[in-house]
């Protein structure tokens, strides 16, 4: 009998599953107010929009260079020395397809199959699923309050002792928990890694949108590491599906062979409006200003309504919630709240497979109002 392969057997993706069962009941006419992923909810600023109609005037959209458009490389560059005071070679950025692309090739063509990744947990869940279907191997280390929710050196050590350890992955704000990790530890983390000859990845695609304390990029922090963004989130293009990664000199050439073959090359169309995007901060800054306001609005009336354990909030448009008050099935306690609230969230086994029954993500990326709402409408439901 045919049959789907076993590296297709991954877990689902639950925030992509509550988002389809709410797209249901928008059909049948139901209002429903989405918290369930991270989609920002204003669009894609002037500039971009300029540029991408400009491209389409212009004639012909094409393939281009596998590592992605010259100006947009060295529009990324730029970018590090101005946020980050950093100086980057162009040739270091390849352009990719959103960071969900750029994952793949991270661990297609720096790693082999059978090679250990450690990750914290709670963390994103395409990260494993995508690792267990190229043959590579999640290791979720469990992280709580006596570490802030983050991964520390300690972790490291003690997870490669047991058994070598290939990879790390280190996402700061990090998802679900929007908590970050501080500069002088990923600082420890980085060197950890070098020190045992382990690929620390660092995934930065909520760098600008911090609200307590700083993000640090790890480039600054060592020769080895490879960088994840996108513009997909302060940068408000989901839809466009364009990131980048910034790699050693050792990996340049591997994946842009790789890219060759699997993508060709990221949409022409979507290179050129994102070089217009670092131009766009004003609009930008001001779709921030917004998730601080709904941030400060879920900090405040999340426990007044019950959800009284919230993990530190430093950055990213998450809210990571106990409902624990309320039930030990954060699965059905989602469904249920679908259904009868018309709120849309993430449960916790998405993110952590042992302590996710405890807990909910809420997104407080789309608009102030519709937080606002989703907020009064839980609290109802709650009553």
């Amino acid at each position: 009998m045919l049959k789907a392969s076993r590296r297709s057997q991954v877990e689902p993706f639950l925030a992509m599953d509550v988002l389809a069962a709410a797209a249901e009941l928008e059909a049948a006419g139901r209002r429903i107010v989405h918290m369930e992923v991270g989609q920002p909810g204003a669009p894609a600023p002037q500039p971009v929009l300029k540029a991408a109609v400009e491209a389409l005037r212009n004639g012909r959209l094409g393939y281009t260079e596998a590592l992605g458009i010259k100006p947009l490389r060295e529009r990324i560059a730029r970018h590090y020395a101005e946020a980050y005071g950093v100086e980057l070679s162009p040739a270091r950025v390849m352009v990719t397809t959103g960071s969900s692309g750029g994952f793949n090739l991270i661990f297609l063509g720096a790693f082999d199959p059978g090679d250990r990744i450690a990750m914290a947990a709670p963390a994103y869940p395409a990260y494993r699923n995508i690792l267990k279907a190229l043959g590579l191997v999640a290791v979720e280390i469990p992280v709580g309050p006596d570490s802030r929710w983050a991964l520390h050196a300690e972790h490291i050590e003690e997870a490669h002792r047991e058994r070598p350890l290939a990879g790390m992955l280190v996402a700061s704000p990090a998802n679900p928990t929007g908590t970050m990790t501080s500069p002088e530890e990923l600082k420890r983390l980085v060197d950890c890694c070098d020190a045992r000859g382990i690929r620390f990845i660092s995934d930065e695609i909520y760098h600008g949108l911090v609200y307590v304390g700083r993000a640090e990029t790890a480039l600054r922090l060592g020769d080895h590491a490879i960088v994840v963004n996108s513009f997909s989130k302060y940068y408000c293009m989901t839809g466009w599906r364009v990131g980048w990664l910034v790699l050693p000199e050792e990996l340049i050439r591997p994946f842009e062979r790789l890219s060759q073959s699997l993508y060709i090359s990221v949409p022409e169309l979507s290179q050129r409006a994102a070089v217009a995007a670092f131009d766009g901060r004003d609009e930008l800054e001001l779709v921030k200003a917004g998730y601080e306001r709904s941030r400060a609005a879920l900090l405040k009336r999340l426990p007044e309504i019950g959800f009284d354990e919230l993990l530190p909030v430093d950055g990213a448009f998450y809210v990571y919630a106990s409902v624990e008050r309320f039930t030990n099935d954060a699965l059905d306690f989602a469904n249920r709240m679908l259904r009868e609230s018309g709120v849309a969230a993430t449960p916790g086994p998405d993110f952590d497979h042992q302590r996710g029954h405890r807990y909910m993500r809420f997104s407080f990326a789309g608009t102030e109002a519709d937080i606002l709402e989703g907020i009064e409408r839980l609290a109802y439901w709650l009553k």
